[in-house]
């Protein structure tokens, strides 16, 4: 294939994977309306509220340095929160490595920078590496706008909104996480991982204390997915 067909087919599956992403897309408008609300309540202005979902684009790592935020604000522990509750990620980006790695080093740093729960297992749903690229970038530009815009509707009428937690909103992508992974295919290469991880976080919760629970679940399943056989590995 040319460069210039390249181009275009890499270009096609981008917008493809915006495509599939914008309907549950939808469903973060009113995930980011949440959050513009929380903020507002908690002290932040607009525009903070702004640059804090364009930047961090982080939604359970943004509402958890809310319960921080204040006159005087403890840098560590917000720092450790954000750690904790984005340590996931290591699982999802070692997960998603093998259909990366044929792509130059800038390339493939950068195309993960719009990685979260929702494109994440879209991508990992199947498909080849240039489509499941396509869905990671694609779907994740399809949830980074529409955060934005959930956040600046949180912003515009938050004043109006009392206690959005109250309506469970921030369990909306975790619920879409979970339906992809089990919904889609019961592959053990899969399934054993993230049955790991589940497993280690709950008896985390019990014992350990606040959002540690993240780091031993992305622990314990990238540990088990290094040890599957590799048969079990071709099969993601």
């Amino acid at each position: 294939m040319t460069e210039p067909a390249a181009s275009r087919s890499g270009v096609g599956h981008l917008v493809e994977g915006f495509r599939r992403m914008a309907p549950l897309s939808l469903f973060v408008i009113v995930f980011g309306l949440a959050f513009g609300v929380a903020a507002l309540q908690q002290g932040l202005s607009g525009l903070e509220t702004l640059l804090m979902s364009g930047l961090v684009f982080a939604g359970a790592a943004q509402f958890a340095t809310l319960e921080l935020w204040g006159d005087s604000i403890p840098l560590v522990p917000l720092v450790a929160i954000t750690l904790a509750i984005n340590a996931r990620h290591l699982l999802m980006g070692a997960a998603f490595y093998p259909h990366l790695r044929e792509l130059p080093a800038g390339r493939r740093y950068t195309s993960l920078i719009l990685l979260s729960d929702a494109n994440w297992a879209m991508a990992m749903s199947g498909g080849s590496p240039a489509a499941r690229l396509g869905i990671l970038v694609g779907g994740g530009l399809a949830l980074w706008i529409t955060w934005m815009i959930g956040t600046g509707l949180g912003v515009a009428f938050g004043s109006g909104i009392g206690e959005p937690e109250r309506f469970g909103l921030d369990a909306i992508m975790g619920c879409f996480l979970l339906a992809m992974l089990v919904g889609d295919k019961r592959d053990p290469g899969v399934l054993l991982p993230w049955g790991a991880a589940a497993i280690a976080a709950l008896a985390a919760m019990a014992w350990l204390p606040p959002h540690a629970h993240v780091i031993v679940g992305a622990l314990a399943g990238g540990l088990v997915g290094l040890l599957l056989p590799p048969a079990a590995k071709e099969r993601r």
